[in-house]
């Protein structure tokens, strides 16, 4: 799953690396080494006319349809996300990127839950990375709220945990974004992850646990 995040790389740095055709930033994207659930996450989209828009949205999906008593899951499940009523109007035209630097996991240990965090083997490689998400309307304002699409985790890191999210390789950003591509096997074809050997996971401190701690030293391998 991913349930905890980091993300600090300013947006100019975003655009340079990966986004030279510019993108439209809107709010303030301040660092941040635990990113809990529930809160305004950094999000990018594609609007109708091909402009690439960054934006906060909440990390919690519900469409509007469901109504306010309804789930709101953090996490899509890749083998039914393009099928779940839930989740298919936006898998077909609502994707987006969730801008991250890397994210943590935990191992049940006889000392309790040990954390771990999943990043990039070479940071100036890849100064950032980029979760398959999808982003709905919330009713009532123009917010929107999102989800991180999960899959079965690489056997460099199932040890760690079972499932993890979907990591896009940069080559194919444009295209999971492009609200043109709807046909899910098309979808599907353009997708490319980024290979299990470009991650490495450190283990970290427990001051991570608490969503309250928020500072560079989370992120130090023990």
């Amino acid at each position: 799953m991913c349930g905890r995040f980091t993300f600090y790389t300013p947006p100019d740095t975003l655009i340079l690396e990966f986004f030279p055709e510019g993108m439209e930033v809107d709010g303030q994207f301040d660092p941040s080494y635990n990113i809990p659930p529930g809160i305004g996450i950094p999000m990018i989209r594609m609007s109708m006319n091909g402009t690439l828009i960054m934006a906060h949205s909440h990390w919690g999906f519900r469409p509007v349809w469901a109504g306010d008593k309804a789930p709101a899951p953090i996490n899509a499940r890749a083998e039914s996300v393009a099928t779940s009523k839930y989740f298919r109007e936006a898998f077909a035209h609502h994707r987006c990127l969730i801008p991250a630097n890397g994210w943590y996991e935990w191992t049940q240990t006889e000392h309790g839950k040990e954390p771990h965090y999943v990043t990039p083997a070479d940071s100036q490689k890849y100064p950032a990375i980029f979760f398959a998400g999808l982003w709905t309307p919330r009713e009532g304002d123009e917010t929107t709220a999102c989800a991180i699409i999960t899959e079965p985790a690489s056997e460099h890191l199932k040890h760690i945990h079972d499932r993890q999210p979907v990591v896009l390789d940069p080559t194919c950003l444009r295209d999971w974004l492009n609200p043109e591509i709807t046909d899910r096997k098309q979808v599907r074809t353009v997708t490319r992850r980024l290979t299990a050997d470009q991650l490495k996971a450190v283990t970290v401190s427990a001051e991570v646990n608490n969503p309250k701690h928020n500072t560079p030293d989370l992120i130090r391998e023990l």
